[in-house]
């Protein structure tokens, strides 16, 4: 269920989980840390504060959902559901194995309590409007939430769903963009400039909140803003440092897929503490 946490609380949980991030992509020799790392204090919001969900009863009908678009992030998803108690944590470190249940992209036949199947950029806010609407058509007090990437909203179908959940007026579901500024290939603004972000979202009807996406008060602020708005979907751009937390991986495009190395593991654990 719901469960209100402390800032301190929550930097504490947010360590933990940069940890597990880094152990288990260090241990697969693959995966995606940069973005991994950048999105850590807002999906630990959510778990932690935000979003009415019960580990014990992972079905529950009126729960909360998350959708993971940017599914290459998966680390942090799955370090915060194995701490929130939904997967095993003492397997963490099979990350990317075959047979292992932490995939290199989230998958409900590996866990049925993720709540969509996802990597295939792009095409997580359709999915997410999709169940919140089918909320609304049950009577179902359920909120969704879905996590993009700044690269990812390069893609024609992010837009196609914006002006559907505007135009449909689907104020029960959240988009959060993870605003590192770092794709694949480098830096957004030198691929495919998406500036002036807030004005788009804004013309194309959405209820829009900036926050600093490491800062835990702003970041509880901006999901209670978006609750009360009514009438019109919300997105959160959340400015955040791909990396962040272990300075050489901060603002360094080398580290949107590359695993680090085991003297850079020692690093960085070190310096998260």
């Amino acid at each position: 269920m719901k469960q209100t946490k402390n800032v301190e609380e929550l930097q504490a949980v947010a360590r933990s989980v940069r940890r597990h991030i880094i152990q288990m992509i260090g241990e697969a020799k693959s995966g995606h840390p940069g973005g991994s790392l950048s999105a850590v204090e807002l999906v630990v919001a959510l778990y932690y504060d935000v979003m009415k969900h019960d580990p014990a009863n992972p079905t529950w009908p009126d729960r909360d959902r998350f959708i993971l678009s940017k599914g290459h992030a998966a680390p942090v998803l799955y370090s915060t559901m194995a701490l929130r108690g939904y997967v095993p944590e003492d397997q963490l470190n099979t990350l990317r194995r075959l047979g292992s249940i932490y995939q290199g992209h989230p998958d409900r036949r590996f866990i049925p309590s993720v709540e969509a199947s996802t990597g295939s950029l792009g095409v997580g806010l359709s999915v997410g409007l999709g169940m919140a609407e089918a909320a609304r058509l049950d009577g179902s007090p359920t909120r969704v939430y879905v996590m993009l990437g700044d690269g990812e909203i390069q893609e024609g179908q992010i837009w196609e769903a914006g002006m559907y959940g505007a135009f449909h007026k689907v104020d029960n579901i959240v988009a959060i963009l993870d605003y590192n500024h770092i794709q694949l290939d480098g830096f957004v603004k030198d691929i495919m400039e998406i500036e002036p972000i807030a004005d788009k979202w804004r013309a194309f009807g959405w209820n829009v909140i900036e926050l600093d996406g490491h800062d835990f008060p702003a970041i509880q602020k901006a999901f209670a803003d978006a609750e009360a708005c009514k009438g019109k979907p919300t997105i959160l751009i959340a400015h955040t440092i791909k990396g962040k937390g272990v300075s050489f991986m901060e603002n360094n495009p080398k580290f949107h897929g590359n695993a680090p190395t085991k003297e850079e593991v020692a690093l960085a654990l070190q310096e998260i503490g």
